[in-house]
């Protein structure tokens, strides 16, 4: 059973159903973020360091969001500060956040009088999504799915994301099962360590879509909205239509275009041979399952 509702008040507004991006990395949620904040009554955060902490002790060790009502007091505390409009709130974000906003000062990046809906699109936040429900019942939650091979090879040139696939990540304090690195048992530790760094990638978008197919299992209609995002690619404006019809507002049409969208098909010519037979080795169910031949 849910817990009761409670309405949380961010410079003096009431939130409710907030809108949480979900997706596997470099699966196209900065985009849909950047559609959202230049949308008229959005305020919508991305990569604050107050979030990001909790999002990632959470992904790091799952036990947490198990913890009672504990683990919701704090993502909606860590939420509600990311929200706040003070002076100089830009500065605190990360350079994506204020360039999907538009924002080339200290912001604030919003007016208060002007915010109807909030919404968080952290890198991430799929490993999030059950405490986020507890803690906002009437969440609105999207989700992007995109081809894993052109997630791996996009995977592949950041560092930030390589940074993750580091040996020591595996430390004698990590929990398994560990769908942040897409390793289900202690025993596949050494075999994760000498994998190559494709294979790796390919585990963290086989376990995150996995995750979204538990939400797509569990949630209702009315409060989920999965996406293609090669579908997104093809055809911004219907995706804009498809996301004001779920999210009963107006959606930027415009900021879903753009050259630093990620491009659809590019593992075709970044992924060396054995790469990409790796990736689809490790990937080929979910691949398979959504339709990626």
């Amino acid at each position: 059973m849910r817990p009761p509702t409670h309405i949380l008040v961010v410079n003096g507004i009431k939130v409710r159903q907030p809108v949480f991006v979900l997706a596997a990395p470099h699966s196209g949620s900065d985009l849909l973020a950047r559609a959202l904040k230049r949308s008229p009554g959005f305020h919508v955060t991305m990569g604050r360091a107050s979030v990001a902490h909790v999002v990632y002790a959470f992904a790091r060790r799952p036990s947490i969001t198990g913890r009672g009502q504990g683990a919701t007091r704090v993502l909606r505390d860590a939420l509600a500060e990311s929200w706040q409009l003070v002076p100089g709130a830009c500065l605190e974000c990360p350079a994506s956040c204020r360039e999907a906003g538009g924002v080339t000062g200290a912001g604030p990046c919003a007016a208060s009088g002007s915010i109807a809906r909030f919404g968080d699109a952290s890198p991430d936040l799929i490993y999030s999504a059950s405490v986020l429900l507890q803690a906002f019942p009437d969440a609105r939650f999207v989700q992007l799915i995109r081809d894993g091979r052109d997630v791996a090879a996009d995977m592949m040139a950041d560092p930030v994301a390589l940074s993750w696939f580091k040996p020591a990540m595996l430390s004698e304090e990590t929990e398994f099962p560990n769908p942040f690195l897409g390793v289900n048992s202690g025993s596949h530790g050494e075999r994760w360590k000498a994998m190559p760094t494709a294979g790796k990638c390919a585990l963290r978008w086989r376990s995150a879509v996995r995750l979204s197919a538990g939400l797509h299992r569990e949630l209702p209609r009315e409060q989920l909205l999965t996406l293609r995002y090669e579908d997104l690619a093809a055809s911004p404006s219907e995706a804009a239509e498809g996301l004001s019809a779920f999210l009963g507002t107006r959606v930027s049409r415009v900021a879903l275009y753009g050259e630093n969208a990620p491009k659809v098909g590019v593992w075709r010519t970044r992924l060396r041979g054995a790469d990409a037979e790796l990736v689809e080795k490790v990937a080929r169910q979910e691949l398979t399952r959504l339709g990626y031949q």
